[in-house]
């Protein structure tokens, strides 16, 4: 176990409350839209939010593209179990964005592939592992990289780019 959780700092801060992520993918593109923690205007603490204080804040989703990705994982643990979560204890944390360095998913995924007759181990050297934590679900995914763009859509309205984007 030489995992090491490290934050990532380009990823846009998910929505504490209801941060809604969609996963979308095919067997070549994996894309991940969330709604991004924004400022509110004229919030303060203790204030409750009517439904006429909601309809007012504009929309502000992130979408993650995976390249070239190789395994995913969405759904358990929720923010309030993630103590369970094999890595907590590495840095997880709740409501982030992580990579996973020296990951032994990895490790896993280059062993199972292995028996492959084409098999090259150095290709599983390109992969990394990330993980986004959110209130009700945990996203993993093994890829070569991603991109981020940000948008001021509600993911309804983001649902035919994304799947515009599949192979």
């Amino acid at each position: 176990m030489n995992d090491r959780v490290v934050e990532l700092s380009d990823a846009p801060q998910s929505c504490v409350g209801v941060p809604a992520p969609v996963v979308i993918g095919d067997e070549r593109t994996l894309l991940l839209a969330y709604e991004v923690e924004a400022e509110k205007p004229g919030w303060k603490a203790g204030h409750v939010l009517t439904d006429e204080d909601l309809a007012s804040f504009a929309a502000h989703v992130a979408v993650v593209e995976f390249v070239g990705y190789r395994s995913y994982s969405f759904g358990a643990p929720n923010d309030e179990a993630l103590a369970g979560h094999p890595l907590y204890e590495r840095g997880l944390r709740s409501y982030g964005a992580f990579e996973v360095e020296a990951s032994s998913w990895i490790t896993e995924l280059e062993r199972r592939n292995s028996v492959h007759p084409r098999h090259r181990a150095e290709r599983f050297k390109l992969l990394h592992h990330y993980i986004f934590t959110f209130h009700d679900s945990t996203f993993e995914c093994v890829a070569k990289g991603y991109r981020i763009s940000e948008h001021r859509q509600p993911i309804s309205e983001l649902l035919p780019l994304m799947i515009s984007r599949l192979s």
